[in-house]
């Protein structure tokens, strides 16, 4: 495995990394070109979670993925845009070096946790916004991915929010009203966006499911392929549900939402198979 620090979308803050994950080249495997896993761990952008994000890119590595954990913008520095142009550049740059690390670039996905998700919803959905392109100095799609996976994600800046997430994206600068319409991803899907598959549990107390129900109403309105489960129990920030992700003993092991991810890469399979 291949495993170093090869970006930083703000040069002068090294605290702001994309670290890849990558497979080893060898004439004895059978891919050709591999697809790729672009990680967003969750944390309110306060943090970073571990727990959501070499374990993430561990696992897609073993399905066949390429993959890159993003440690983005967070705390003071995370009103948006900041956190969203971190993404699209960290896009960009494994598009530009798709060769050499032997990705498909038009097999680029990205799995976003909690805060992450929210980030990567945005992701998905502001890829083509025009104010967007030109701070990120793109000329057509380099920021685009082809889906999305959002794991109990933040999606609205309403009755339902997860305020912390949403506090530190609309900044102290920004007008209240503003921030919670223009981050209110579910407000902001367009026929453009890109599918998602989405997870999340009945008994999550922190971000309230219907996070996840307001993104797939959006998708369905404008007609984006989106598939969803939502698990009877099981408390929020489950990552991988199982002992690699979990904390002191049994914490944040689910059986029942442990199968998300398995769900995940047969969903991404068949997106792959729509994108030849």
């Amino acid at each position: 495995m291949i495993h170093e620090k090869v970006f930083y979308p703000i040069p002068s803050d090294e605290s702001v990394v994309l670290t890849s994950y990558l497979h080893d080249r060898s004439p004895e495997y059978t891919y050709k070109k591999r697809p790729c896993m672009l990680v967003l761990p969750g944390g309110g952008y306060e943090v970073c979670s571990d727990r959501e994000a070499e374990p993430i890119a561990l696992a897609y590595m073993n399905r066949g993925f390429n993959a890159f954990v993003l440690r983005y913008s967070l705390k003071s520095k995370a009103a948006f845009p900041r956190p969203l142009i971190d993404a699209l550049l960290s896009v960009k740059f494994i598009k530009d070096h798709a060769e050499e690390y032997n990705i498909d670039p038009q097999q680029i996905f990205a799995v976003g946790f909690s805060a992450g998700g929210h980030l990567c919803a945005a992701l998905g959905t502001f890829w083509n916004d025009e104010e967007l392109k030109e701070q990120c100095g793109f000329t057509a799609d380099e920021g685009k991915v082809a889906g999305t996976v959002l794991a109990y994600p933040v999606i609205t800046g309403g009755k339902h929010a997860h305020r912390g997430s949403i506090d530190n994206v609309i900044g102290d600068k920004m007008a209240k009203t503003y921030g919670v319409e223009k981050y209110s991803i579910e407000n902001q899907v367009h026929a453009q966006s890109a599918p998602a598959f989405i997870w999340h549990t009945f008994e999550d107390n922190c971000v309230p499911v219907e996070n996840s129900l307001l993104m797939a109403s959006a998708l369905r309105r404008n007609n984006v392929p989106f598939e969803m489960h939502i698990f009877t129990k099981g408390c929020h920030g489950l990552s991988l549900s199982n002992e690699q992700t979990s904390l002191n003993g049994e914490m944040f092991i689910n059986r029942e939402a442990e199968v998300w991810f398995d769900m995940s890469v047969k969903w991404l399979n068949v997106m792959m198979n729509e994108n030849k």
